[in-house]
C-alpha cells in the first residue's frame, strides 16, 4: 500500500487511538529557610541569599521554591518550625540566625541537608566534626563573631580615646554565652580594658542592664553579636541615644536603625556564599564533603547622624576605612 493510501485509511478508521499522555513536569526543589529572626531585620541578609542563588542559576519561583520560617527571636519555637519544614519534604534546610536554629533543625532531621548561614565556631559548639571535613548532614559558613572583641574594643577606643569603662551586653540565652564570658576575659588580660558584662535576654532586662550602664558612668558600649539583639534593634540604639552612649554593634543592621557604628563579619557575603552551597547540594553533591566556609570580607559601618548627635568626631582613618558610611 502506498504512504498515502495508509495515511488516508487511518484517518477514516473507526479504531479509537490512545492519545499520548502529557510529558510530567518535574517538581520544583524546595528549600527550607529555618530563621531565628524576623523578616524585617533579616531583608538585607535574605537578599543577598536570593541574589546569590540567581548568581548560580536558580530563581525564587521560577526553578526553585522556598519555605520560609520565622521564629521572631522566640527561639522556643524553632523545634516546631523546623518540623514542619521536614514534613513538608524540602530538599534542603537554610538554617539562619545563629546556632538555635541548626541545633533545632538537626533535631528535626538526620537526613535532610541543612546549610547554616552563620554561628559561631561551629565545631567548638558540636553542629560539624571538623571544618574540613563536616561529616552528616550539615555544614555551612561561619562567622567566629565573638573572636572580633578584641578589635571591636580596640575601635571603640579609638571612636572614645577618653573611655575608661567599657560596658558589653550578652544575650544570657545564648548557647555561646560562656565561651563568650571567657573570650572577654582573654580581652581583658591583653588589652587592660575595663569591661563590665550586662546580660540582656528580654526586653526588661535589658532596659535594666542600660540603667545600669548610666549608673555605673559607662564611657561606652559592645553589644555582642547575637542575632536576637537585631530583633530588638529599635529599643537597643532608642537606649543608647537616650543615655548618650556611644555604641559599637557586631551587625550593620543596628546603624541603619540609628547605631552609632558597627565591625563584624559581612553577614551579606556569608547568606551569598551558603546559596552556592545550597544549589552545589540541590545538584547533588553532599554536605558532609562540603568544607565550613570561613569570613573573608568584615564590614565597617559609621552612622554620622548618630554621632553628630553624641557631639563624637569620627576620626579620619575610620572614615577612609568605612564600608558604608550614613548621613
Amino acid at each position: 500500500m502506498r504512504r498515502r493510501d495508509f495515511v488516508k485509511a487511518i484517518a477514516s478508521s473507526s479504531v479509537a487511538w490512545p492519545l499520548a499522555a502529557p510529558a510530567q513536569q518535574p517538581s520544583m526543589p524546595v528549600i527550607g529557610f529555618l530563621s531565628s529572626g524576623s523578616p524585617g531585620p533579616f531583608a538585607p541578609f535574605l537578599a543577598a541569599f536570593l541574589a546569590g542563588l540567581r548568581e548560580v542559576g536558580y530563581f525564587e519561583g521560577g526553578n526553585v521554591v522556598i519555605e520560609y520560617r520565622w521564629a521572631e527571636g522566640q527561639y522556643d519555637r524553632l523545634p516546631a518550625l523546623a518540623a514542619n519544614l521536614v514534613r513538608g519534604k524540602v530538599a534542603v534546610i537554610v538554617a539562619s540566625g545563629g546556632i538555635p536554629p541548626v541545633l533545632a533543625a538537626k533535631q528535626a532531621t538526620s537526613t535532610i541537608p541543612i546549610v547554616f548561614t552563620g554561628p559561631d565556631d561551629p565545631v567548638k559548639n558540636g553542629l560539624v566534626a571538623s571544618l574540613s571535613r563536616p561529616g552528616g548532614n550539615v555544614t555551612g559558613a561561619a562567622l567566629f563573631a565573638f573572636e572580633l572583641e578584641s578589635k571591636q574594643i580596640e575601635l571603640l577606643r579609638t571612636l572614645v580615646p577618653t573611655a575608661a569603662k567599657i560596658a558589653v551586653l550578652l544575650n544570657p540565652n545564648s548557647l555561646n554565652l560562656s565561651n563568650q564570658i571567657s573570650g572577654l576575659d582573654e580581652v581583658r588580660r591583653t588589652s587592660g580594658a575595663q569591661l563590665v558584662v550586662h546580660k540582656g535576654g528580654a526586653p526588661a532586662e535589658i532596659d535594666a542592664a542600660f540603667a545600669a550602664m548610666a549608673d555605673q558612668r559607662t564611657d561606652a558600649l559592645l553589644v555582642s553579636g547575637d542575632s536576637y539583639f537585631s530583633a530588638v534593634r529599635e529599643q537597643i540604639t532608642f537606649l543608647a541615644a537616650r543615655y548618650k552612649l556611644p555604641a559599637l554593634y557586631s551587625f550593620p543592621d543596628l546603624v541603619v536603625a540609628g547605631g552609632l557604628i558597627s565591625y563584624g563579619n559581612s553577614i551579606s557575603d556569608n547568606y551569598r556564599k551558603c546559596a552556592g552551597y545550597v544549589a552545589r547540594i540541590l545538584k547533588g553533591e553532599k554536605p558532609a564533603d562540603l568544607p565550613i566556609l570561613q569570613p573573608t570580607k568584615f564590614d565597617l559601618t559609621i552612622n554620622l547622624k548618630t554621632a553628630k548627635s553624641l557631639g563624637l568626631p569620627i576620626p579620619d582613618k575610620l572614615l577612609a576605612l568605612a564600608d558604608e558610611v550614613i548621613d
